[in-house]
């Protein structure tokens, strides 16, 4: 197997536009792209430009009339069929949707093939995570749902169990329901209470259907959770059912929407967590699936101070070269955002809260504390039906 990880990468997946009123500017990947370039990251990586995902991959989780009319609506995006989600609001229709739509879900399909196979133990598509997509609809800012084509592919290939692990601040509905009756992929989400977010869904007896029971699963956390809390949240659910699960690949989602300074979301978490929670899906993967790693993207909509940082984090860890949180940007990529965006870029790779401190859910539980009755009601709900305790 090549130690060596991969980048998938074509600079087609900008035009993936939704237009300038839009909260999901494709700068956020141009400028993600140029700071990897700035830390020399892309040496230490195989920058690799997957082909598009086509009609008998997208086929795997989308069915064909919806298939059919997200290419008729980037045809005439005029008239595109609300029915099936799209020239909505939240997934405004343009011309050449399908075609790029396909390319990142090619990047996501590509990344997975690759780490099957042994050409590469971690393979990076930040442009994908397009997580809220479903079988038949556009949702959420996403027409084909990346992740789940990956993990679909992952099963075509022969893997046998595939966790997939998403920390958008928004749940993974879309990956949840494409595997709601699949005992062989788990599916573990952590994310703002869908009592005051999009999508409404991810409650924690959100179990998976009865043929998979315990197979999907939700942390529901509660607005202005900061730091402390996310990490501990996560490391109180994750570790003991992956190591349970036996997953033979990890699949994660690193929406950067988590952040304090995120305009769409009331988690406050800090860009200094979301480089700890990154380490410990590459530990995890290590330690329960072989270091085989397939990471994507997601949200994030301060497209200039957090998702470049973030995601230029992410490849570092999966390069095996992560770059340190004090570490300065360089000055060209700061010009380049100025140039680009008329706004000033951060000054280092840290929000200044590095290291981050967690108290260990071993260590006990205040069950007055909402973090922790968050965790208790997903461990409660998942735990048994996996023969674990709650």
């Amino acid at each position: 197997m090549s130690g060596r990880a991969q980048l998938m990468w074509d600079e087609a997946v900008t035009g993936y536009d939704f237009g300038p009123e839009h909260p999901m500017d494709p700068v956020r990947l141009a400028l993600t792209r140029r700071l990897v370039e700035a830390f020399g990251l892309d040496r230490e990586v195989e920058v690799v430009a997957a082909k598009p995902a086509g009609e008998s991959t997208l086929r795997l989780v989308h069915r064909e009339d919806y298939i059919e009319a997200v290419k008729a609506a980037s045809a005439e995006p005029g008239a595109a069929d609300m029915s099936y989600g799209l020239g909505t609001l939240d997934d405004p229709a343009f011309a050449g949707m399908h075609d790029v739509s396909a390319m990142i879900a090619g990047q996501s399909v590509g990344a997975a093939e690759a780490v099957w196979r042994g050409e590469a133990l971690h393979a990076v598509n930040f442009a994908g995570g397009l997580h809220h997509a479903m079988p038949g609809g556009a949702s959420g800012f996403c027409i084909y749902n990346d992740a789940s084509l990956a993990i679909a592919r992952l099963m075509e290939l022969g893997a046998e169990r595939v966790a997939y692990i998403d920390v958008d601040v928004h749940h993974g509905d879309g990956v949840q329901a494409a595997f709601w009756d699949d005992p062989r992929v788990l599916t573990i989400s952590l994310h703002e209470h869908p009592r005051t977010l999009f999508p409404q869904t991810g409650w924690p007896e959100e179990t998976g259907a009865p043929s998979a029971e315990g197979s999907a699963v939700n942390v529901a956390l509660p607005a202005g959770t900061g730091d402390a809390g996310w990490v501990r949240a996560f490391h109180a659910v994750v570790p003991e059912l992956l190591a349970e699960f036996r997953p033979q690949v990890l699949v994660t989602q690193h929406g950067a929407d988590t952040h304090f300074e995120d305009p769409l979301a009331h988690l406050a978490v800090s860009l200094d967590a979301q480089r700890a929670v990154q380490v410990a899906c590459h530990d995890l993967a290590h330690e329960y699936a072989d270091g085989r790693w397939v990471a994507l993207g997601g949200g994030g909509y301060a497209v200039v101070e957090v998702v470049p940082r973030s995601w230029t984090h992410l490849v570092g860890i999966a390069a095996g070269r992560p770059i340190e949180p004090e570490a300065m940007i360089p000055e060209s990529w700061r010009q380049e955002v100025f140039a680009r965006t008329r706004q000033l870029a951060p000054m280092r790779m840290t929000d200044g809260r590095w290291p981050v401190s967690w108290a260990d859910w071993e260590s006990g539980y205040d069950p007055g504390d909402r973090l922790d009755q968050a965790v208790l009601a997903a461990r409660r709900a998942v735990f048994p039906l996996r023969g674990l305790l709650p």
